[in-house]
Protein backbone atom coordinates (compact mmCIF):
# COMPACT_ATOMS: atom_id res chain seq x y z
CA UNK A 1 0.00 0.00 0.00
CA UNK A 2 2.76 2.22 0.96
CA UNK A 3 4.57 1.73 -2.39
CA UNK A 4 1.35 2.60 -4.79
CA UNK A 5 0.80 5.56 -2.41
CA UNK A 6 4.09 7.03 -2.88
CA UNK A 7 3.92 5.91 -6.89
CA UNK A 8 0.48 7.91 -6.84
CA UNK A 9 2.20 11.05 -4.89
CA UNK A 10 5.27 10.64 -7.27
CA UNK A 11 3.13 10.94 -10.50
CA UNK A 12 0.72 13.57 -9.48
CA UNK A 13 3.83 15.44 -8.78
CA UNK A 14 5.34 15.62 -12.22
CA UNK A 15 1.91 16.11 -13.58
CA UNK A 16 1.63 19.26 -11.40
CA UNK A 17 5.51 20.17 -11.98
CA UNK A 18 4.71 20.15 -15.84
CA UNK A 19 1.40 21.88 -15.45
CA UNK A 20 3.16 24.96 -13.50
CA UNK A 21 5.75 24.92 -16.25
CA UNK A 22 3.15 25.04 -19.14
CA UNK A 23 1.77 28.06 -16.98
CA UNK A 24 5.22 29.65 -17.11
CA UNK A 25 5.87 29.32 -20.34
CA UNK A 26 3.14 31.50 -21.31
CA UNK A 27 3.59 33.91 -18.77
CA UNK A 28 6.96 34.60 -20.32
CA UNK A 29 5.72 34.33 -24.28
CA UNK A 30 2.94 37.12 -23.25
CA UNK A 31 5.53 39.25 -21.58
CA UNK A 32 8.08 38.58 -24.57
CA UNK A 33 5.82 40.89 -26.57
CA UNK A 34 4.52 43.37 -24.39
CA UNK A 35 6.36 46.68 -24.26
CA UNK A 36 8.69 48.18 -22.97
CA UNK A 37 10.85 45.73 -24.83
CA UNK A 38 14.33 45.50 -23.14
CA UNK A 39 16.73 45.73 -25.81
CA UNK A 40 19.96 46.34 -24.34
CA UNK A 41 19.42 42.93 -21.77
CA UNK A 42 18.44 41.43 -24.73
CA UNK A 43 21.85 41.65 -26.11
CA UNK A 44 24.17 41.28 -22.84
CA UNK A 45 22.29 37.96 -22.67
CA UNK A 46 23.26 36.75 -26.49
CA UNK A 47 26.59 37.91 -25.68
CA UNK A 48 26.39 35.55 -22.63
CA UNK A 49 24.97 32.66 -23.95
CA UNK A 50 26.52 32.98 -27.63
CA UNK A 51 29.92 34.69 -27.80
CA UNK A 52 31.01 33.34 -24.30
CA UNK A 53 30.15 29.70 -25.69
CA UNK A 54 32.27 29.85 -28.93
CA UNK A 55 35.08 28.27 -27.45
CA UNK A 56 33.56 25.43 -26.01
CA UNK A 57 31.41 24.51 -28.42
CA UNK A 58 34.08 25.06 -31.21
CA UNK A 59 36.46 23.15 -29.06
CA UNK A 60 33.65 20.44 -29.06
CA UNK A 61 32.99 20.62 -32.41
CA UNK A 62 36.46 19.89 -33.82
CA UNK A 63 37.43 16.83 -31.88
CA UNK A 64 33.64 15.56 -32.62
CA UNK A 65 34.26 15.98 -35.62
CA UNK A 66 37.45 14.23 -36.05
CA UNK A 67 36.10 11.59 -33.37
CA UNK A 68 33.27 10.55 -36.11
CA UNK A 69 35.88 10.74 -39.23
CA UNK A 70 38.49 8.37 -37.40
CA UNK A 71 35.62 5.60 -36.71
CA UNK A 72 33.79 5.79 -39.72
CA UNK A 73 37.07 6.12 -41.77
CA UNK A 74 37.90 2.80 -40.24
CA UNK A 75 34.95 1.02 -40.81
CA UNK A 76 34.68 2.09 -44.40
CA UNK A 77 38.22 0.89 -44.91
CA UNK A 78 36.75 -2.80 -44.52
CA UNK A 79 34.34 -1.91 -48.13
CA UNK A 80 36.65 0.30 -49.72
CA UNK A 81 34.33 3.06 -48.95
CA UNK A 82 36.92 5.49 -47.70
CA UNK A 83 35.71 8.53 -49.87
CA UNK A 84 32.02 8.73 -48.32
CA UNK A 85 33.62 9.67 -45.12
CA UNK A 86 32.48 13.00 -45.79
CA UNK A 87 29.14 12.69 -46.68
CA UNK A 88 28.36 10.47 -43.57
CA UNK A 89 29.77 13.38 -41.01
CA UNK A 90 28.19 16.19 -42.75
CA UNK A 91 24.97 14.65 -42.87
CA UNK A 92 25.61 12.95 -38.94
CA UNK A 93 26.66 16.72 -38.09
CA UNK A 94 24.11 19.05 -39.70
CA UNK A 95 20.84 16.53 -38.43
CA UNK A 96 21.56 15.55 -35.24
CA UNK A 97 25.10 16.00 -33.46
CA UNK A 98 25.51 19.67 -34.15
CA UNK A 99 21.77 20.49 -32.61
CA UNK A 100 22.47 18.29 -29.70
CA UNK A 101 25.55 18.48 -28.57
CA UNK A 102 25.31 22.53 -29.00
CA UNK A 103 22.51 22.24 -27.10
CA UNK A 104 24.15 20.06 -24.02
CA UNK A 105 27.09 22.62 -24.06
CA UNK A 106 25.00 25.66 -23.52
CA UNK A 107 23.16 23.58 -20.93
CA UNK A 108 26.33 23.23 -19.14
CA UNK A 109 27.94 26.56 -19.21
CA UNK A 110 24.91 29.13 -19.67
CA UNK A 111 21.50 27.77 -18.72
CA UNK A 112 23.44 25.92 -15.26
CA UNK A 113 24.77 29.61 -14.64
CA UNK A 114 21.03 31.14 -15.40
CA UNK A 115 19.38 28.84 -12.82
CA UNK A 116 22.12 29.46 -9.93
CA UNK A 117 21.79 33.43 -10.84
CA UNK A 118 18.07 33.23 -10.22
CA UNK A 119 17.93 30.72 -7.59
CA UNK A 120 20.58 32.91 -5.74
CA UNK A 121 18.62 36.05 -6.85
CA UNK A 122 14.90 33.91 -5.40
CA UNK A 123 16.53 33.06 -1.89
CA UNK A 124 18.17 36.22 -1.28
CA UNK A 125 14.76 37.93 -1.95
CA UNK A 126 16.10 40.35 -4.42
CA UNK A 127 13.40 39.70 -7.28
CA UNK A 128 10.56 39.91 -4.37
CA UNK A 129 12.50 43.48 -4.26
CA UNK A 130 12.11 44.07 -8.01
CA UNK A 131 8.06 43.21 -7.48
CA UNK A 132 8.33 45.44 -4.40
CA UNK A 133 9.55 48.35 -6.84
CA UNK A 134 7.09 47.38 -9.47
CA UNK A 135 8.70 45.63 -12.40
CA UNK A 136 8.06 42.52 -13.75
CA UNK A 137 10.48 39.75 -12.97
CA UNK A 138 9.52 37.24 -15.65
CA UNK A 139 10.01 40.43 -18.32
CA UNK A 140 13.20 41.51 -16.71
CA UNK A 141 14.52 38.84 -16.19
CA UNK A 142 13.40 35.94 -17.83
CA UNK A 143 12.75 37.07 -21.22
CA UNK A 144 16.00 38.43 -22.13
CA UNK A 145 17.28 34.54 -21.68
CA UNK A 146 15.16 33.02 -23.30
CA UNK A 147 15.36 34.93 -26.39
CA UNK A 148 18.97 34.66 -26.04
CA UNK A 149 19.20 31.34 -25.56
CA UNK A 150 16.38 30.36 -28.50
CA UNK A 151 18.25 32.79 -31.06
CA UNK A 152 21.54 32.03 -30.49
CA UNK A 153 21.64 28.16 -29.90
CA UNK A 154 20.76 28.01 -34.06
CA UNK A 155 23.51 30.47 -34.10
CA UNK A 156 26.47 28.18 -32.83
CA UNK A 157 24.69 25.21 -33.89
CA UNK A 158 26.10 26.36 -37.71
CA UNK A 159 29.40 27.19 -36.18
CA UNK A 160 29.48 23.58 -34.60
CA UNK A 161 28.55 21.91 -38.30
CA UNK A 162 31.61 23.96 -39.87
CA UNK A 163 33.82 23.57 -37.22
CA UNK A 164 33.23 19.82 -36.89
CA UNK A 165 33.25 19.51 -40.69
CA UNK A 166 36.69 20.68 -40.34
CA UNK A 167 37.83 18.30 -37.80
CA UNK A 168 36.60 15.80 -39.68
CA UNK A 169 38.53 17.25 -42.89
CA UNK A 170 41.80 17.43 -41.40
CA UNK A 171 41.38 13.62 -39.70
CA UNK A 172 40.11 12.18 -43.18
CA UNK A 173 42.72 13.70 -45.26
CA UNK A 174 45.97 14.20 -43.35
CA UNK A 175 45.39 11.05 -40.71
CA UNK A 176 43.62 8.66 -42.82
CA UNK A 177 45.00 9.80 -46.01
CA UNK A 178 41.42 9.64 -47.91
CA UNK A 179 42.05 11.86 -51.39
CA UNK A 180 40.58 14.86 -51.33
CA UNK A 181 38.35 15.45 -54.71
CA UNK A 182 36.85 12.09 -54.04
CA UNK A 183 35.99 12.80 -50.50
CA UNK A 184 34.27 16.56 -50.70
CA UNK A 185 32.61 15.55 -54.14
CA UNK A 186 30.71 12.90 -51.99
CA UNK A 187 30.19 15.61 -49.60
CA UNK A 188 28.75 18.03 -51.77
CA UNK A 189 26.60 15.59 -53.82
CA UNK A 190 24.97 14.39 -50.26
CA UNK A 191 24.75 17.45 -47.70
CA UNK A 192 21.48 19.36 -48.87
CA UNK A 193 20.27 22.70 -47.82
CA UNK A 194 17.36 20.80 -45.97
CA UNK A 195 19.41 18.94 -43.86
CA UNK A 196 20.84 21.99 -42.33
CA UNK A 197 17.73 23.67 -42.06
CA UNK A 198 16.67 20.58 -39.88
CA UNK A 199 19.53 21.12 -37.88
CA UNK A 200 18.99 24.99 -37.37
CA UNK A 201 14.83 24.19 -36.59
CA UNK A 202 15.68 21.64 -33.65
CA UNK A 203 18.61 24.35 -32.50
CA UNK A 204 15.60 26.76 -31.98
CA UNK A 205 13.37 24.11 -30.54
CA UNK A 206 16.21 22.80 -27.89
CA UNK A 207 17.37 26.77 -27.41
CA UNK A 208 13.64 27.81 -25.89
CA UNK A 209 12.97 24.33 -24.44
CA UNK A 210 16.49 24.70 -21.75
CA UNK A 211 16.44 28.40 -21.13
CA UNK A 212 12.61 27.92 -20.24
CA UNK A 213 13.46 24.88 -17.93
CA UNK A 214 16.41 26.43 -16.48
CA UNK A 215 14.50 29.62 -15.86
CA UNK A 216 12.09 27.99 -14.40
CA UNK A 217 13.99 25.66 -11.86
CA UNK A 218 16.10 28.76 -10.90
CA UNK A 219 12.81 31.15 -10.64
CA UNK A 220 11.22 28.98 -8.29
CA UNK A 221 14.16 27.93 -5.86
CA UNK A 222 13.24 27.37 -2.46
CA UNK A 223 14.97 26.20 0.90
CA UNK A 224 18.23 28.67 0.86
CA UNK A 225 21.40 28.06 -0.53
CA UNK A 226 20.92 24.12 -0.29
CA UNK A 227 18.25 24.86 -2.75
CA UNK A 228 20.21 26.60 -5.34
CA UNK A 229 22.59 23.84 -5.59
CA UNK A 230 19.22 21.41 -6.55
CA UNK A 231 17.84 23.69 -9.14
CA UNK A 232 20.49 24.53 -10.83
CA UNK A 233 21.33 20.16 -10.80
CA UNK A 234 17.78 19.62 -11.69
CA UNK A 235 18.20 22.57 -14.71
CA UNK A 236 20.99 20.65 -16.20
CA UNK A 237 19.35 16.96 -15.71
CA UNK A 238 16.20 17.79 -17.00
CA UNK A 239 17.63 19.93 -19.78
CA UNK A 240 19.84 17.25 -21.12
CA UNK A 241 17.19 14.56 -20.92
CA UNK A 242 14.57 16.58 -22.75
CA UNK A 243 16.74 17.40 -25.58
CA UNK A 244 17.40 13.59 -25.94
CA UNK A 245 13.82 12.96 -25.96
CA UNK A 246 12.84 16.18 -28.17
CA UNK A 247 15.43 15.06 -30.54
CA UNK A 248 13.43 11.88 -31.54
CA UNK A 249 10.48 13.75 -31.62
CA UNK A 250 11.71 16.73 -33.99
CA UNK A 251 13.82 14.03 -35.85
CA UNK A 252 10.42 12.27 -36.93
CA UNK A 253 8.72 15.59 -37.79
CA UNK A 254 11.07 17.08 -39.62
CA UNK A 255 11.99 13.91 -42.15
CA UNK A 256 8.36 13.48 -42.47
CA UNK A 257 8.24 17.59 -43.65
CA UNK A 258 11.26 17.37 -45.90
CA UNK A 259 9.57 14.20 -48.10
CA UNK A 260 6.57 16.02 -48.94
Amino acid sequence: MFAFSWLGGRVIEAFLSVGDGVLFMWEVISSAIRPPLRWHLWFKQMEFVGIKSIGIVALTAFFSGGVFALQTGKVYALFNMEIMVGATAALSLTRELSPVFTALMVTARACSAMAAELGSMRVTEQIDALETMAVDPIQYLIVPRVIATTVMVPVLTMLYNIVGLIGSYIVSIYLLGIMKGPYLNKLYYHLDPDDIFGGLIKGIFFGFAISIISCFQGYFTSKGSAGVGLSTTRAVVISSVTVLVMDYFLTSWILEYFAR
